[in-house]
């Protein structure tokens, strides 16, 4: 399996997993709180281990062309996503909120095309159609099935819409480390959320759960962002939207077993609709003729066909390794995504 798909499928292992996490502690915390934690718990525990890594504190690396795209990402989903979505959550089953989630990968991939122009064939856009049925079919339940309410299903989708937001914009800075990216949104919307709900009246939870939330926002929220990030930059934003639209089907299978939540036939037509939408995601391929122009950036990498340049005489030579370095023209054939080098037209 291609390693960015690797990435990708372990993000949403660990995200959809969160989501039912969180909605067991929806009603001991306040929303906007309780993603103010979920994101604490991602930036302080990332932050540490960058400081572990390093030995100390290392410079991004992020350019200062890049930085307007940082803060837009953890504007919109580290700060209105988390909210939305834990509002949601006071109205929305756990089960059916994971499957909601899945219109973040929709969201994603028409952002993507639409205006960051990257590339969509027909098999994704009918996987994505699929995947919009499915979460039509979810709005329909009635209220008293699954706990779940129109308004509250409204939130998670705004939510899914700030994701999508926040993804098209990381994938612009996904070259860098990733670990910063995600530590950095984390303390940065942690502290804000945060400071908000203590503003407009919120209280601390027991530590108990303050560990708990934190714990939790660092496996979903922190490491799944990690490996995220790392997706985005071998994949593109909308294929790494589509592998991660696995993530609500892991979030239901845990509210399912866990939480005694009982799936409605309604739910089970989503699943099989969004199930088949996921399967054309991950059965597409892509392949043509095409031209990379002359391209700087650095990133961790090895010496395959498109990394053929020159060393100063104090890089290490050790793969994967990491410098700036130089992308020549060329032009040939082979299998790709949109990834950090494959951003031509069609």
């Amino acid at each position: 399996m291609n390693q960015s798909v690797t990435f990708a499928i372990a993000a949403a292992v660990l995200f959809g997993a969160s989501t039912p996490l969180s909605k067991m502690l929806v009603g001991d915390v306040s929303p906007v709180l309780l993603g103010g934690l979920l994101y604490l718990g991602s930036g302080v525990g990332l932050g540490l281990f960058r400081m572990l890594r390093d030995k100390g504190w290392k410079p991004s690396g992020i350019q200062a062309r890049e930085w307007p795209w940082l803060l837009g990402a953890i504007f919109f989903g580290g700060v209105l996503g988390p909210v939305a979505l834990m509002y949601g959550l006071t109205t929305v089953s756990g089960s059916a909120a994971s499957l909601m989630l899945n219109l973040e990968s929709v969201l994603t991939a028409l952002l993507a095309w639409m205006v960051f122009k990257e590339n969509a064939d027909k098999r994704i856009v009918l996987g994505m159609v699929a995947i919009v049925a499915g979460g039509a079919v979810l709005t329909w339940q009635p209220v008293g099935a699954g706990s779940s309410s129109f308004a509250g299903l409204a939130a998670i989708g705004i939510a899914c819409l700030c994701w999508a937001i926040d993804n098209n914009l990381t994938r612009k800075v996904s070259a860098s480390d990733a670990v910063f990216i995600a530590s950095s949104k984390g303390l940065l919307a942690g502290l804000l959320n945060s400071a908000v709900a203590i503003g407009i009246g919120g209280s601390l939870p027991t530590p108990q759960t303050t560990v708990l939330a934190m714990v939790v926002g660092l496996l979903g929220y922190g490491i799944s962002l990690v490996f995220f990030v790392l997706a985005l930059r071998g994949l593109g934003t909308a294929r790494t939207g589509a592998y991660f639209s696995t993530a609500p089907f892991i979030g239901s299978a845990v509210s399912l077993l866990f939480l005694g939540e009982t799936a409605t036939p309604l739910f089970w037509i989503a699943s099989a609709l969004m199930g088949l939408g996921v399967w054309l995601h991950m059965t597409e391929t892509h392949e043509h003729e095409h031209t990379h122009t002359p391209l700087e950036h650095t990133h961790a990498h090895t010496h395959d066909e498109h990394h053929q340049h020159q060393h100063n005489a104090e890089t290490n030579l050790t793969e994967p390794h990491l410098h700036w370095h130089r992308h020549s023209s060329v032009t040939h054939k082979h299998p790709h995504y949109p990834d950090i080098h494959h951003q031509h037209s069609h």
